[in-house]
């Protein structure tokens, strides 16, 4: 059990690493930071391609690597 999540742990961990990584910047000054926020709050903005998948991948693998950390620290 404790090696299963251990490696679940070290895979998710490389995978967020490596998205963050590959994901572009967004910077755009001080006000690209407030109008930007609004417009993928309301959806003006939606990422497609590449970015939307490395979007993903990072909210995914940022979950199950809190996940996985939590539960390997209970164990």
């Amino acid at each position: 059990m404790k090696t299963a999540l251990l490696v679940v742990l070290i895979i998710s961990s490389l995978v967020l690493i490596s998205t963050i990584l590959l994901s572009p910047g967004k910077a755009a000054g001080m006000s690209g930071a407030i109008a930007g926020g609004a417009e993928t709050l309301f959806g003006k903005k939606k990422a497609k391609g590449f970015e939307g998948a490395l979007e993903k991948a990072t909210k995914i693998s940022a979950v199950l690597f809190m996940l996985s950390a939590f539960v390997y620290s209970i164990i």
